[in-house]
């Protein structure tokens, strides 16, 4: 039977370690795997997946936590944080990254070269589960899904091997790895195109819609800002977040207890013409803040300003054609002040380079979506059957819409494969993964 290698951290439950090993940006989901195996580069990888295989123990893989989809109980649980190379070629316009980096070290590595990836709203989140996700992105109306851009892939598959997955060499994992989710080896490292940007316009513009009539005005500046998408540029890409913010201490005393809607921006054109594009939004009338301004790139995490510590969180998603006023209403009031339980709303303008296939094609779903609707709750004090109860009705009323659910943004419910894919592109990934993974090995979920 194959040995994981004297240098690797292997860690057990009551190990010194062992918690903090398994720490991550989601703390919803029990994690208790039989054994933690701390791999430092592919090699300590293989032999991981090569004692779990000669075991029969389901495999399972940590980076930040982000993206954790529900409990892992048992099995190996291989965590790549150790492997956290970055490497910018300025001439190539690429960078190759390590499995357990987050985007904000590949910013903050490609900036002095005036380039960027294509990361998103969280610089926190890891790039493998992104990438393997489909990566909804910064300038994704611009540059399209950030999966279409990547190179190569090195990737161990469950029979120990250690391969580097090309167009041209492994051109039918090189396809699934791009958008088709988990569940064919595990990513050990990815190369992947920057683009040339390095600075852009962007903010959010933060209406109150509270007090008396805080329905309809939430509904009014929604309406609004999906009437201003019609016609953009494809070098704007935006977004609307819709909440009621918790009355508690780590919030801004002046953001308590107010329901209010954001609109976020990033657009690589000049200010000015910036400035020009957002003049129907601000003519929505006075804001709680305006953020919009020029920035350098390295501060686009600003934004969005998505949470930094780690908490409970569950969330689920519709790809979607572009809703009308009603159906606007209804999705608000479901979610609204009104909602026995908090929830965060968010609308993504899609379409652009989004809706185009790549010269190279790869398995992200649903490129005809119009929008993308997020609804996120935290899990803290709130059960999660009272929330499959709630969502249900909610993107239920969004049916006549949906064309499918985005892998990215479906927190805590990683067992329904329901609209991930077309069935198509389900099947093909199927028999790659019976191909690949006969056993199962990695069925329980990847790149975390």
């Amino acid at each position: 039977m194959s040995e994981i290698p004297r240098a690797a951290v292997v860690l057990r439950p009551g190990d010194r370690g062992h918690d903090a090993e398994l720490a991550g940006f989601q703390t919803g989901f029990p994690v208790r795997p039989e054994l933690v195996v701390g791999a430092a580069d592919a090699g300590e990888v293989a032999a991981a997946v090569a004692h779990a295989a000669a075991r029969g123990l389901p495999v399972a893989v940590q980076a930040t936590g982000h993206g954790l989809a529900g409990a892992i109980e048992g099995g190996v649980l291989i965590t790549t944080r150790r492997m956290d190379g970055v490497r910018i070629d300025p001439v190539a316009r690429t960078a190759r990254i390590g499995a357990g980096v987050s985007w904000a070290r590949v910013v903050a590595a490609a900036a002095p070269y005036g380039l960027a990836p294509l990361n998103g709203s969280s610089p926190g989140v890891g790039v493998v589960s992104y990438l393997l996700g489909g990566g909804l992105g910064l300038l994704a109306r611009e540059y399209g899904y950030a999966a279409d851009h990547v190179r190569s892939f090195g990737l161990v598959t469950a029979d120990g091997r250690s391969r580097r997955v090309t167009a041209v060499d492994e051109p039918e994992l090189f396809w699934a790895l791009r958008g088709g989710g988990p569940g064919l080896g595990v990513v050990t490292e990815v190369e992947t195109v920057l683009v040339p940007v390095a600075r852009l316009y962007g903010g959010s513009l933060l209406f109150d819609c509270s007090g008396s009539g805080a329905g309809t005005r939430a509904d009014e500046v929604v309406a609004a800002y999906l009437e201003w998408t019609r016609g953009l540029p494809d070098t704007l890409t935006s977004g609307v977040s819709v909440m009621v913010f918790p009355d508690l201490p780590m919030v801004p005393e002046f953001l308590r207890g107010r329901y209010t809607v954001s609109v976020r921006v990033a657009y690589t054109g000049t200010a000015a013409e910036g400035e020009r594009l957002v003049a129907p939004l601000r003519a929505l009338g006075p804001v709680l803040a305006d953020t919009l301004r020029e920035m350098p790139y390295t501060d686009s995490a600003s934004i969005h300003s998505d949470p930094e510590q780690p908490h409970a969180y569950y969330g689920d998603s519709a790809m979607i054609r572009t809703p009308d006023a009603g159906t606007v209403r209804e999705l608000l009031a479901a979610t609204g002040p009104a909602a026995p339980v908090m929830c965060v709303v968010q609308l993504n303008h899609l379409g652009g380079a989004l809706a185009k296939e790549p010269d190279v094609p790869g398995a992200v779903p649903h490129r005809e979506a119009e929008f993308l609707v997020r609804v996120l709750s935290p899990l803290a004090g709130t059960d999660r059957a009272a929330l499959r109860a709630l969502y249900g009705p909610v993107l239920g009323a969004l049916a006549p819409l949906t064309v499918g659910r985005s892998r990215n943004f479906s927190f805590g419910d990683g067992a329904r494969a329901e609209g991930l894919h077309g069935a198509g592109t389900a099947d093909r990934l199927a028999g790659l993964r019976s191909q690949y993974d006969p056993a199962n090995l990695f069925g329980r979920g990847l790149g975390v």
